[in-house]
């Protein structure tokens, strides 16, 4: 079970780095929940999708470094990577965006079932990245 969850999740961090929101979506629960850094948390494979379009609209992030830690049943992971970016458009209640570059250490937690993403929790330090982009 921690094999397969592993190859899951190298997927869905493979197709968000290619920008790839048709292959992520289809590793997700219908009901997938998603809890976003200092955010409420949203639910559904619309809301997901509304979320993948928001971040590709406004940055152009590749994930790096990547460590996929499971647990025996292979239903629950941890992974923590390098998340390099470019803000691009400026999303709502930010900085305005003009471009900026930043680079973090972030981290994400997921909850699986039926070989399906049924929950991602996203971390990073939000006053670090705001620093990086708030001239």
């Amino acid at each position: 079970m921690p094999a397969a969850a592993h190859a899951l999740l190298t997927r869905y961090f493979n197709a968000l780095n290619e920008r790839d929101s048709r292959a992520c979506l289809a590793l997700l629960s219908d009901d997938v929940l998603l809890d976003i850094n200092q955010g409420p948390r949203e639910q559904g494979i619309k809301a997901f999708a509304d979320y993948l379009e928001r971040t590709q609209r406004c940055y152009r992030e590749s994930i790096d470094n990547l460590q996929i830690l499971t647990e025996p049943s292979g239903q629950r992971a941890a992974c923590e990577f390098t998340l390099s970016g470019e803000y691009l458009s400026t999303d709502d209640g930010l900085p305005d965006a003009c471009g900026q570059s930043y680079q973090l250490t972030a981290a994400s937690f997921f909850e699986i079932r039926d070989g399906k993403i049924c929950r991602v929790s996203q971390h990073f330090n939000l006053p670090e990245w705001l620093a990086q982009v708030d001239f």
